[in-house]
């Protein structure tokens, strides 16, 4: 191998090493995106992926569910504002999407959220369940797990081009990408998960909601989803392993579930459901 491709490989691996940062839970993190940088991309994905299902009547209007869905949100937005003030400036908003074979929720970078209408009808969560949901999926964004995926991509197309380099063939080129996605893709997933996991039941119950809940969810996730794929290649730990996890933390969690007094809210605004969506950054009431 000669010089100039050595050191092509020196700074590919030095561009890994400088990109990484400490998360909210004191877990290293890959970070070659900013966290703003995701925000931004993430609002465009956004704006044109509810557009389009609004276009379309995907957008769930019924009242009640909403209703429901927002005074769950609001008091965990609330928290995440607590935790992390900053986040008072996001563009806090969450849609119903109407697709009843998907069980799902998912929070961009920013705050921008969705809850598909096969979770409420095949899981049939309780608001306390519920919260836990979106405790997790919001925890996702506090994390900055978007900016850590997207850091991850650029990492795994690095790596294989450093490799690659080094090795000057076209089989070392998808060695790399192989390794790549076992070696950093998937730890860093299954790593992502469980601090999801442990933001999200803290929100959950400082907004109000039983930690108790937590597992009594997962049991009833797995049965919506049957048998899922082997717990070492799966992006989401095995739900007893993850219920485990979550009962242990219960204890700890309950003080703040039996707080006594009101919990504040997050005021969500909706827009037309083909509109962009949007929040209001009203002061917590």
């Amino acid at each position: 191998m000669n010089t100039s491709r050595l050191l092509t490989a020196v700074v590919l691996g030095a561009t890994l090493l400088a990109g990484c940062t400490t998360s909210m839970t004191g877990r290293r993190q890959l970070m070659l995106v900013s966290e703003q940088q995701a925000i931004s991309a993430s609002k465009q994905q956004y704006v044109q992926t509810m557009s389009k299902l609004g276009s379309e009547g995907k957008l769930v209007t019924d009242p009640k569910l909403l209703a429901r869905v927002d005074t769950i949100t609001g008091r965990l937005i609330a928290q995440a504002i607590i935790m992390r003030p900053e986040t008072q400036k996001w563009e806090w908003s969450v849609q119903v999407i109407d697709e009843p074979k998907t069980v799902n929720a998912w929070c961009m970078a920013g705050g921008r959220m969705a809850l598909y209408t096969g979770l409420i009808q095949k899981v049939d969560p309780t608001d306390d369940e519920l919260a836990q949901v979106m405790g997790h999926e919001i925890s996702h964004a506090l994390a900055n797990h978007t900016a850590e995926r997207m850091s991850v991509a650029m990492a795994s197309q690095i790596g294989a081009i450093a490799v690659g380099v080094a090795s000057d063939s076209a089989g070392g080129m998808a060695a790399a990408q192989a390794a790549a996605a076992v070696a950093i893709t998937l730890p860093n997933s299954r790593a992502s998960e469980t601090e999801a996991d442990r933001i999200g039941i803290e929100l959950a119950a400082k907004a109000g909601y039983d930690p108790r809940a937590a597992a009594t969810l997962w049991q009833k996730m797995a049965k919506a989803g049957g048998n899922g794929p082997p717990q070492f290649l799966s992006t989401h730990p095995a739900p007893g392993n993850r219920q485990a996890t979550l009962a242990a933390l219960v204890p700890q969690m309950l003080p703040y579930y039996q707080k006594p007094g009101p919990r504040p809210i997050y005021q969500l605004v909706r827009t037309a459901p083909a509109a962009a969506p949007k929040s209001t950054k009203k002061a917590l009431r």
